[in-house]
Parts: structure tokens; sequence; C-alpha cells
């Protein structure tokens, strides 16, 4: 799915990868990481569409762990707004995935 978004975005200019501007040292998925604490991880880049944050948390509970994903997106143009738009109905996926890779 990320190759194929790649792809559709090329000819608009937009990050195909995940740029380390941020400092960051780590990847996950094709999001830098912004922070990371034992029980939270901040993810993701701004770009000149929107800016995109992927949130992490891990809590104790009584049966074990309870990981929660949180997602920010702030658009800044018509551009960020339709893309925004056209990957919402893929976000469950693309999270699930990134999940997958923080538990390995």
């Amino acid at each position: 799915m990320l190759a194929l978004r790649n792809y559709l975005v090329t000819p608009f200019g937009l990050k195909t990868s995940a740029p380390n501007e941020t400092g960051a040292s780590d990847i996950v998925g094709i999001f830098p990481i912004v922070s990371q604490s034992p029980d939270r991880l901040v993810a993701g880049f701004d770009d000149r569409h929107l800016d995109f944050r992927v949130v992490v948390d891990v809590a104790a509970c009584s049966d074990g762990q309870r990981v929660t994903a949180t997602t920010l997106v702030r658009t800044h143009n018509l551009l960020g707004r339709t893309y925004l738009a056209t990957i919402l109905p893929f976000h469950r996926l693309v999270v699930r995935a990134m999940l997958r890779q923080v538990a390995e």
C-alpha cells in the first residue's frame, strides 16, 4: 500500500519516504520517530500539504497491556484535504501494520 501511495503522490511533489528532518534516528514504516519513551511513541513528519503524527500509547491493564494508536493530522491546503479524504478509508490498515511493526 505504501508503494502505491508513493507512486501516486510523486507527481504532486509530496514526500515519498520518511525524511529525517526531525533528527530521528529510527523509523516506523515510512515515519520518523519524533519521541519515544517506554509507554509512548510519537512518529510523523510535516509536509507542505499536511502535518501528520501518530501517537502509540501502551498502558498496563488487568489482562496484560492495552495499546492505543491516535493519529493527528493538520491539513494546510486543498491538496491536504483531498489527500486526507482519499487515504482515510485505508487508515485502519496502515495503523494496524504500524502496530505490528512496533510489536516486533
